[in-house]
């Protein structure tokens, strides 16, 4: 029998299932590869928004950190959810020293505008996390909140991506989902430059785009795909998964993680 690739997420649990832990490893199953998790924080969360948050002791977040890299070992991790400055220390730490790609989720809000990350957090997710990324992937909230860039149009993106890039990581992409007009991504390492470019799509249920698409990312890496490859089929990966969001509760419901399938 073969084993997977393995791929590990770092994050936090989303209890009503459609983004955070849930969403990377329902995504890591998608994309063929056995999914780890390392619980960072725990939400009381559904989709009309997040009712509240709580962080796991540091302690408890890098002995589960040190039980799944110890023994069984990743080929690519993402993060998402960090919710304190301890955390985000206590995870670079370890991660920036691990040999597998990194992709960083920074998340810093939740679909519904809910605070996942402290402020006083976004300082030593700069000077910390992101210089040991291989890629980080804001969208256009979370680059204004990391480099004070604001990305108006399209023609914002490369501005705001070598903004990212000073920060460390080895690639940038920024995903332009809020651009007016038809959305577009950008990837850059500072000197290739890739755009990605999508129909609008007419559905409101788009819960754990972010975190789906990281863990995509992710997944594809570990498969041994260079970067721009990875997030190409992560990204054909995302489109459908949004194309078949469906309603859940009164709110905004997920992307459909199993739209292969169905």
């Amino acid at each position: 029998m073969t084993t997977p690739p393995r791929v590990l997420t770092v994050a936090g649990s989303d209890s009503g299932g459609g983004a955070g832990i849930q969403a990377d490893l329902k995504t890591m199953m998608a994309m063929g590869v056995h999914g780890m998790s390392v619980i960072a924080a725990v939400t009381a969360q559904n989709s009309l928004g997040v009712q509240g948050y709580w962080e796991l002791p540091p302690e408890a977040v890098r002995a589960q950190l040190d039980s799944v890299l110890g023994d069984i070992g990743a080929q690519a991790v993402k993060t998402g959810m960090l919710a304190s400055p301890v955390l985000v220390e206590t995870v670079a730490e370890v991660l920036g020293a691990y040999p597998a790609p990194l992709v960083v989720d920074p998340v810093g809000v939740s679909k519904h505008g809910d605070s996942l990350l402290a402020p006083e957090a976004v300082d030593v997710l700069r000077t910390r996390l992101l210089p040991v990324a291989t890629v980080v992937t804001p969208n256009l909230w979370e680059v204004e909140q990391l480099t004070s860039v604001k990305v108006e149009d399209e023609r914002d993106l490369r501005r705001a991506a070598d903004a990212v890039l000073a920060l460390g990581p080895t690639w940038a992409l920024i995903k332009g989902g809020h651009l007016s007009g038809a959305p577009v991504d950008l990837l850059t390492d500072g000197t290739t430059e890739h755009r990605f470019a999508a129909e609008r799509l007419d559905n409101r249920h788009t819960h754990g785009t972010g975190c789906t698409l990281a863990s995509a990312v992710a997944s594809r890496l570990a498969f041994g795909d260079d970067v721009p490859a990875a997030v190409a089929r992560a990204k054909e990966y995302v489109t459908g998964a949004i194309a078949r969001g469906f309603p859940l509760g009164d709110g905004i419901g997920p992307v459909d993680h199993a739209w292969r399938w169905r």
